[in-house]
């Protein structure tokens, strides 16, 4: 799935058509920086002035095409959102309704200043109540039925081995730090890092309405509370493997690992009465809960439920909490030196709490069906261009090929946006009440999530809504999805040549084709189980090729002293090296019998090459990148381009490229998988 952050600025756009292009041409030369030679950096060359000129806005983290686009996109939602701000007469529970009501909610700060903290009073008191370890467990149980998870993540998807079937998915989680190396690294960075976490949980319970010498000795209390889950948890290389991510189990069962914790109860609250088996993803963090729930005080527990609590609602609270929170999760984590005006921060809020409500309002507005046509025909063309990959791979045999070939004739592509929209009937939202239609909403999603369980597979369902500017690959549907919010310039430009949309889009659905056959998506089958359908030498060849790009990757050093982790990096730095060689040989089965045109100096295959490389141009705070590269699983934009074009012939044939440049890969470390 491509990620990113949606984190955007406030820029002066005008509103027009969200698929308006100024420039024809799609390639812009005032971003090429001359200086830098296509075939020592081409990430610098083709996006040199870009980044000098563009450092990250005060309100970011980090600036780059998916933020611009973010932006044009959410100056039409603003807008769409004011006008439905004023709509009074349309029937409750549309989407008109729907988005105007949490609009006008969320903008009234009169209204969330006077109200302060008493949206979670009540649950204060319930954490205050709190007197015997059981007590602890009914809480937990409690707020994921409500749709604010803690200790543990619940997820809803089919069986991975049995995908007639959806089941619930408890995960690792419980903590307040992005993952579980913030806790055990013991560098000077991270020590320092842990220091102000501990500081700011202080802080917050203050807020909350704890005394400043108990807050710092109940923030303590957490922080090791978190420490010791943390260290349960499975790093990030091995959650690559779904295998270790795929226990599933009994209630009785589940109960033997967790006897503190029920799980028939646990069923039962959040409205599943029915559930007789669910995956206990990862055992050694379940164990781990067990212990924490058997042995650490309740009031360890009081301080660590009060805190995540705090910090779930802090962004959806008065001033004093906003700011607080932003001062952390912003500025210390990601090095934001401002905060994003309230209408911005509202517009994001609800592409997560009413995406659907309110791409219905974004698409009928704003997106033509002859984009829809003109990205099938794409498509057709970089599925042919597998097809002849993959009946050409030298290193793989017939039996495994035939495997490979039949996946590849099950993959659907869903382009815009879905047939069949969240039902959201029965909502009632305020327009003075911001926290509690941020909880409605909450449950309602919970709700629906939680209803598909035992039910038949609906694959009309889309993961993400129309908005949104990004695309992903769904495994167990061997689907590709690309949001109407992505197929506009610089990513898709109705007005540009093949070239350049073959370089650009092309190769975004080269790689989500390519998840299919990464180190994870490839232990999927046609069919969508997790099933090993390789022959042991063939996936032998393959895990060799991945290992070189592992070790590519591990040579890239964003910040000194830090490296990308080729093992977490992968599944992504796959798709990006089998996307890129996908959409160069559709784009030759698109240029067939046509005269290969220059626009602007640049032939067809340079354009191509060039519009992958102005996609992934982005600056970073030191923050940010270093988040990038602890979080991942993407590798930062740098190498997302210089990565793969240093292993590709037809690169060094376009700008010719020379044995010895740096953007020519030796035969020996040189890499081609797909």
């Amino acid at each position: 799935m491509l990620v990113r952050s949606l984190a955007a600025t406030t820029l002066a756009l005008a509103i027009g058509p969200v698929f308006a292009q100024t420039n024809v041409a799609g390639i812009d030369a005032k971003n090429f920086d001359a200086g830098t030679a296509a075939c020592s950096d081409f990430y610098q060359h083709a996006n040199g002035n870009w980044l000098k000129n563009n450092p990250v806005p005060a309100a970011y983290s980090s600036w780059g095409t998916f933020n611009e686009l973010d932006e044009r996109n959410n100056a039409k939602l603003r807008e769409i959102a004011r006008e439905a701000t004023a709509v009074r007469t349309i029937a409750a529970g549309s989407p008109q309704v729907l988005v105007g009501s949490f609009y006008a909610a969320a903008l009234d700060e009169a209204t969330i200043e006077q109200l302060d903290a008493s949206p979670i009073a009540a649950d204060l008191k319930s954490v205050e109540r709190l007197r015997k370890r059981e007590d602890v467990a009914a809480l937990v149980r409690d707020w994921h039925a409500r749709g604010t998870p803690v200790l543990f993540g619940l997820g809803v998807r089919q069986d991975l081995k049995d995908t007639s079937r959806i089941i619930a998915y408890a995960t690792q989680g419980g903590l307040g730090l992005p993952n579980r190396d913030y806790y055990t690294r013991t560098d000077a960075d991270s020590v320092k890092l842990r220091e102000q976490y501990r500081a700011h949980i202080a802080r917050m319970l203050e807020l909350s309405g704890i005394k400043a010498k108990k807050a710092r000795k109940q923030a303590d209390a957490v922080l090791a509370l978190e420490t010791r889950l943390a260290e349960a948890a499975l790093p990030r290389e091995e959650l690559r493997d779904p295998n270790k991510s795929y226990n599933v189990v009994t209630l009785d069962a589940a109960n033997a690992v967790t006897p503190a914790f029920d799980w028939r109860a646990f069923f039962t609250t959040i409205g599943v009465n029915d559930a007789k088996d669910f995956s206990l993803s990862h055992p050694k963090y379940f164990a781990a809960m067990q212990r924490e729930l058997a042995e650490t005080p309740v009031k360890d527990w009081q301080a660590y439920l009060r805190w995540h609590l705090v910090n779930g609602a802090a962004a959806n609270l008065s001033k004093r909490f906003v700011d607080a929170d932003f001062a952390f999760t912003g500025t210390t984590l990601r090095g934001q030196k401002a905060l994003k005006p309230r209408d911005e921060r509202t517009v994001d809020q609800m592409n997560t709490l009413l995406g659907d409500p309110l791409g219905q309002l974004f698409v009928a507005k704003h997106f033509p069906p002859e984009a829809k046509a003109r990205m099938m025909v794409m498509i057709g063309n970089l599925k042919t261009a597998l097809r002849a990959r993959l009946e050409q791979l030298p290193w793989m045999g017939e039996a495994t090929r035939a495997q490979a070939i039949e996946k590849w004739s099950t993959f659907t592509p869903k382009i815009g946006y879905t047939d069949v929209w969240k039902d959201y009937s029965g909502v009632a939202l305020a327009r003075d009440a911001h926290f509690a239609n941020v909880r409605t909403l909450q449950r309602h999603l919970t709700k629906l999530n939680l209803a598909k369980i035992g039910k038949p597979v609906d694959r009309r369902e889309w993961g993400m809504p129309p908005q949104q500017v990004n695309a992903y690959y769904n495994a167990t549907w061997n689907e590709i999805v690309f949001p109407a919010g992505i197929l506009q310039p610089p990513f898709f430009d109705m007005n540009a040549d093949d070239a350049l949309n073959y370089g650009a889009i092309g190769s975004v659905i080269g790689h989500e084709l390519l998840h299919g056959f990464d180190d994870s998506g490839s232990r999927f089958d046609a069919q969508g189980r997790l099933n090993m359908w390789w022959t042991a030498e063939d996936r032998k060849e393959f895990e060799a090729r991945a290992d070189k790009l592992v070790a590519q990757a591990g040579e890239f050093e964003a910040l000194p002293g830090l490296k990308l982790n080729g093992r977490v990096s992968l599944g992504e730095n796959i798709g990006d090296l089998g996307g890129v060689t996908m959409a160069y040989g559709a784009l030759e089965l698109a240029l067939k019998d046509k005269p290969h045109t220059r626009i602007d100096g640049l032939t067809p295959e340079q354009r191509f090459f060039h519009g992958w490389a102005q996609i992934w141009r982005r600056t970073y705070t030191e923050e940010a990148l270093k988040i990038q590269v602890n979080v991942g699983p993407h590798s930062p934009g740098k190498f997302r381009v210089n990565g793969p074009y240093a292993n590709l012939d037809a690169f060094a044939e376009a700008f010719g490229c020379k044995a010895g440049d740096a953007m020519v890969r030796p035969d020996a470390t040189r890499v081609q998988i797909w």
